[in-house]
């Protein structure tokens, strides 16, 4: 079966639960917005602005929320709102440019600032809106914008201004309410309780959406979807795809084998880590296969790191092709693609239209064959990290699979820059073996989100025993995050840095530098390729 048959809402829960959605205009923070409703046990979902009113509709939501984006309502081929939305008698709430497109929709004025505001900006409440309900004047938001609001629609009010003076909250007091700032970035303090009361309040959504809720949900469709027929699922060893395994065992038991691929590119021990929790903890058929040589081969000379994920998406399509009819002819392929995998990927028309743009292609996402023969079940992809995190525990997943730090599908492929050898690889796995066993030794694994070591292509002068060394430079890199969607690097002590590079110069022939990763997400990206 080609990806082009299936349907795009194959894995969506029920559109009863959809009790929000939010339109995505393009903003980097589209998806953050729906993770901060989901928080407040909201069900909601992310949809292109484009979507068709009676696509929106089909949902049932109680109320739509208008994303951020980076074009001006001014702007030829600037997304619009969907003809029939502001006549579905639900509450609408505009954020940025989701604002000035609903107040330049219902008569209002947009123009451009006479300076862009950026940042952290004090936000003025003007009377009372159940909006803003518990929020505090002089609160501190978070804005980015050129255009502005100057001129309300009729029936409007203006609830907030910034320091500067400048529209920050309107609303008619009953259904439509714009702001000028992002409630969904940590750096609005009351963004919480802004969208908590647009959800819970004015739209009247129940706030009961769960982690057992979910399962419920997606285990009664896969056994209807799946029916007495077979499927494989792709283990990795993480959290994503072992609780995509145990959701899918748990629908329909025995008509799964889980397929383990060694491609070369795992961590130091790796492998056999990962079939030792497997027998242990999850109840299925696991079958492994070798196939590092298929992998090194398709990667050979190969550096460019968008076409070493498209080459590694194919290579374990073409390992699951081969392995399938050995199984019992299985028509169905399960893996643990998330949330944040397939905005950041914002290619796949078919299965999550986005407005986003496309930031690096995930494996599981984009790196997959129009031919494939086997047809897609991707049971997490409207899941954040954490909710897959909470899904686990629920289905009673030991630790080392639900607190394990996330690891590419890609592997260590991705994690080194430049070419990919047997050589580079066995050094990177000795580097990220020290790293990580230091973490745990400093009892920091577990309070870090993240951590990995980067074999990078520059080389740089060293001093070794009186003797000029020029080798590899090797980047760490840890990070903190509550959504996955942002992250903030590390605070490691100098001292428990110093002993990591220590060793790793140390222990490691070939590298003579270790530097350390500063950077937050945005601007980089928590991996490097």
């Amino acid at each position: 079966m080609s990806r082009s048959d299936v349907s795009p809402t194959f894995n969506r829960p029920s559109v009863e639960q959809a009790e929000l959605v939010v339109l995505d205009y393009g903003s980097q923070y589209s998806l953050l917005i729906a993770r901060r409703i989901r928080e407040l046990g909201v069900y909601c979902e992310l949809m292109p602005a484009t979507a068709d009113v009676s696509e929106i509709a089909a949902r049932k939501p109680r109320g739509i929320v208008l994303s951020g984006g980076p074009h001006s309502v001014y702007d030829d081929g600037a997304a619009g709102l969907p003809e029939g939305l502001l006549d579905l008698g639900i509450p609408v709430l505009g954020i940025c440019y989701g604002a000035q497109l609903l107040a330049h929709s219902l008569g209002g004025r947009v123009a451009s600032a006479p300076s862009r505001e950026f940042g952290r900006a004090e936000v003025l409440l003007e009377g009372d809106s159940p909006l803003l309900t518990g929020v505090e004047s002089n609160s501190v938001a978070w804005m980015s914008h050129t255009d502005h609001i100057v001129e309300v629609p009729p029936g409007f009010e203006v609830f907030a201004r910034s320091g500067d003076g400048l529209i920050a909250v309107i609303g008619d007091g009953a259904l439509f309410w714009g702001v000028q700032f992002h409630p969904e970035v940590a750096h609005t303090a009351f963004g919480r309780d802004l969208l908590r009361n647009f959800a819970l309040d004015l739209c009247g959504c129940a706030g009961d959406w769960s982690a057992a809720s979910f399962i419920e949900n997606t285990v009664d469709w896969l056994r209807t979807r799946i029916g007495d027929r077979r499927v494989i699922c792709a283990l990795s060893g993480g959290v994503d795809s072992g609780v995509a395994a145990a959701l899918v065992s748990r629908a329909v038991g025995s008509q799964l084998t889980c397929v383990f691929v060694d491609n070369g590119l795992l961590r130091l021990g790796e492998a056999e880590q990962c079939m030792d929790v497997f027998a242990r903890h999850l109840n299925m058929r696991v079958v492994k296969v070798d196939a590092g040589e298929k992998f090194l081969s398709a990667l050979d000379g190969v550096v460019d790191p968008e076409e070493k994920r498209r080459r590694i998406g194919r290579s374990f399509m073409e390992v699951f092709e081969e392995v399938a009819p050995t199984l019992g002819d299985a028509d169905f392929f399960a893996q643990g693609t998330t949330y944040p995998d397939v905005i950041e990927s914002a290619g796949d028309s078919k299965r999550h239209s986005s407005a986003a743009a496309k930031i690096k292609t995930h494996h599981n996402v984009g790196g997959l064959p129009d031919t494939m023969r086997l047809e897609l079940l991707d049971p997490l992809s409207f899941l954040f990290k954490d909710e897959v995190r909470e899904v686990g525990r629920s289905l009673g997943l030991p630790e080392e699979i639900v607190d394990r730090h996330p690891f590419p599908g890609p592997g260590l492929a991705v994690r080194m820059t430049g070419a990919v050898t047997r050589e580079r690889l066995e050094r990177l796995r000795r580097a990220d073996h020290i790293f990580i066993s230091e973490l745990r030794a400093a009892g920091l694994y577990r309070h870090t989100a993240q951590a990995l070591a980067v074999l990078t292509s520059e080389r740089t002068v060293g001093v070794l025993g009186d003797a000029r060394t020029y080798e590899d430079v090797l980047a760490l890199r840890a990070v903190d995050t509550e959504d996955w969607m942002t992250a903030d690097w590390s605070r490691f002590s100098h001292d428990f840095l110093a002993t990591v590079s220590n060793r790793i110069v140390n222990e490691v022939p070939g590298i003579s530098r270790v530097v350390y990763d500063i950077t937050s997400k945005p601007p980089a990206t928590v991996e490097w390729e």
